[in-house]
């Protein structure tokens, strides 16, 4: 059966992707939902050096320490920028990538520089934490921003969503060898919603890959519809 790492985005852990692993697990499948340094339930390793490099060694570790090869990776929203560089780091790990409606960063770009209307918006009410510049603080009902509305999921993020480092959305990734990320056979799985609110200039690479499917719903999908996600990621696993 095929092996999973399922990557969160940012203000969130390896926890929302409960659903979706669940499923997965339940058809044979093998799945890690590593958490993040400095989020979810690693919110107290949160320090001034946390950044993008460090959440791509995070998943490189586990793919590591796990002893994990023909790997599917995927990665939701700012995981899309931690995929690609585990990808460049350890390619020969990784069976496929997919970008849950996901970042889908080229060599030398950053999440702020990519979406700059959206990160604008988060760091105009940027905190500092003991020294740490973080953004996307759970204010109340904070799922609503994530495309969630179901109240019983809205309460259950509530108390799990964390503030995020602003650095690592700052930090450009830097790739070794792009022309080897590029080979890897690529999945986006878009969610209309949010397909309109990309900006123009970069709108065309969510539909950039090897298969490019669609859910009508929200940008939290593995949240709001775990069953639609978990048949396109078990999809994945015939090929």
């Amino acid at each position: 059966m095929a092996q999973y790492v399922l990557v969160h985005g940012g203000g969130h852990g390896g926890w929302c992707y409960g659903p979706v692993a669940r499923l997965l697990r339940a058809a044979g499948h093998e799945v890690h939902t590593p958490t993040l340094t400095g989020l979810g339930e690693r919110a107290h390793l949160l320090s001034p050096g946390v950044d993008l490099d460090v959440h791509i060694t995070d998943v490189t570790n586990v793919l590591h320490y796990e002893d994990l090869t023909d790997v599917i990776l995927v990665g939701h929203s700012y995981g899309g920028m931690v995929i690609t560089g585990t990808a460049d780091r350890v390619p020969g790990r990784i069976a496929q990538l997919v970008y849950l409606d996901g970042a889908i960063p080229e060599d030398g770009e950053s999440l702020a520089g990519m979406t700059p209307q959206l990160m604008d918006a988060a760091r105009r009410s940027a905190r500092v934490v003991d020294g740490v510049e973080v953004v996307l603080w759970p204010e109340p009902d904070a799922g609503r921003s994530y495309g969630v509305t179901d109240p019983a999921a809205l309460a259950w993020m509530q108390v799990r969503l964390t503030p995020h480092p602003w650095r690592s959305f700052e930090q450009p990734l830097r790739l070794a060898n792009g022309a080897a990320v590029k080979k890897i056979p690529r999945t986006n799985i878009n969610c209309t919603e949010t397909l309109g609110r990309r900006p123009p200039e970069r709108a065309g690479r969510a539909y950039e890959a090897d298969r490019v499917w669609e859910i009508d719903t929200g940008h939290d999908l593995m949240i709001t519809e775990p069953a639609a996600v978990a048949e396109m990621l078990e999809r994945l696993a015939a090929l």
